[in-house]
């Protein structure tokens, strides 16, 4: 005799967060200033702002930028927010720092909206698999966020999950 196979994962109350589906499409920029900086390192203000009016700063429409110095130039705060200045009217969204720390940003604005009604009291998976970039931290404050009203969080596939917090 035949058992019929069940699927109990599916018929389970667990709910799946998955962070890929919180990707905010659009084009990613680093934007390095060492090339705009004095043998790559000395920021002459007016060299400086003479690069920055030269610049075509309309191929920055709609996307994503990080502004970084990849030399170990000490570049003084005015000179992002300059840049930052030049970048508002095309870019989406401006961060200091690397890619990671623009994708970061990124799902942390989105984290901040989600809605946590749906996982009041249940058990929840976050998914651990991605095919879109999906940073560490992103997943720091998806737990952080999600363990102050679900029952249980764990990580990874509904078939291989990790626990990590169990409300007592």
């Amino acid at each position: 005799m035949e058992k019929e196979i069940v699927n109990r994962v599916a018929q389970s109350k667990l709910i799946t967060f998955d962070l890929e589906e919180l990707y905010v499409e659009g084009d990613r920029v680093l934007l390095d200033i060492k090339d705009w900086l004095h043998e790559g390192f000395i920021l002459r203000e007016k060299e400086f702002r003479a690069y920055l009016d030269a610049h075509d700063w309309s191929t920055y429409q709609d996307a994503y930028v990080a502004l970084t110095c990849s030399s170990e130039a000490i570049v003084p705060g005015w000179a992002f927010m300059l840049v930052t200045s030049k970048l508002v009217p095309f870019a989406k969204k401006i961060v200091v720092g690397n890619l990671v720390d623009l994708e970061t940003s990124l799902y942390q604005e989105k984290l901040e909206n989600v809605d946590l009604e749906e996982f009041k009291d249940k058990p929840v998976i976050i998914k651990g698999c991605s095919n879109k970039p999906v940073p560490e931290n992103a997943y720091i404050f998806a737990i952080s966020k999600i363990q102050t009203v679900a029952k249980s969080v764990m990580y990874g596939e509904a078939c291989s999950a990790v626990p990590l917090y169990k409300r007592r």
